[in-house]
């Protein structure tokens, strides 16, 4: 049976899915309201993820989960892809990293059973953490091409390409 770690980020994952549904309904315009809301989310998510989880998890079972690196790499390219303004292409992108990534963390071994597992007798006390995370800043949109090089090369390392994406 799902523990509440489990149904937490199981229900932040839904809500910021809906979140996303909701800013790119209309294929003609993004709902900028609903997109900055996903974007604060899942920043939040990712953080109570790199700096809660993963550490504690780590300390836990006294080295790096299997699944650590892949999951910062996603992390990094999911931060990356907030960074300019969204687009189809960079919508597509994140809804697409989001899927894979979501059922590492979803799945039966996942991220969230192993914290479960992992840090049963601390449960309250990594609960406190979770729920306590603070909210994250966000800076304005950067459509520099500079930037969208970057977001590029950060996706490329974490094995995405933004170019997949784009319309044909």
């Amino acid at each position: 049976m799902a523990g509440p770690l489990y149904r937490y980020f199981i229900e932040d994952h839904r809500r910021l899915e809906a979140l996303m549904n909701r800013a790119v309904a209309d294929p003609e315009k993004i709902d900028e309201a609903a997109y900055a809301a996903f974007r604060r989310g899942l920043l939040r998510q990712i953080g109570m993820e790199e700096k809660i989880l993963l550490p504690a998890a780590q300390a836990a079972r006294g080295g790096p989960l299997p699944m650590a690196a892949k999951l910062r790499l996603d992390h990094g390219a999911l931060a990356a892809l907030l960074v300019p303004l969204p687009s189809p292409p960079i919508t597509a992108a994140i809804r697409a990293i989001l899927a894979d990534h979501d059922r590492i963390e979803e799945s039966a071994g996942g991220l969230y059973d192993l914290c479960e597992q992992l840090m049963a007798g601390k449960m309250d006390v990594l609960m406190a953490e979770v729920r306590n995370a603070p909210d994250v800043g966000t800076i304005p949109h950067n459509n520099d091409p500079n930037v969208l090089d970057g977001v590029r090369r950060i996706m490329a390392r974490a094995g995405y390409n933004l170019d997949d994406y784009s319309e044909k």
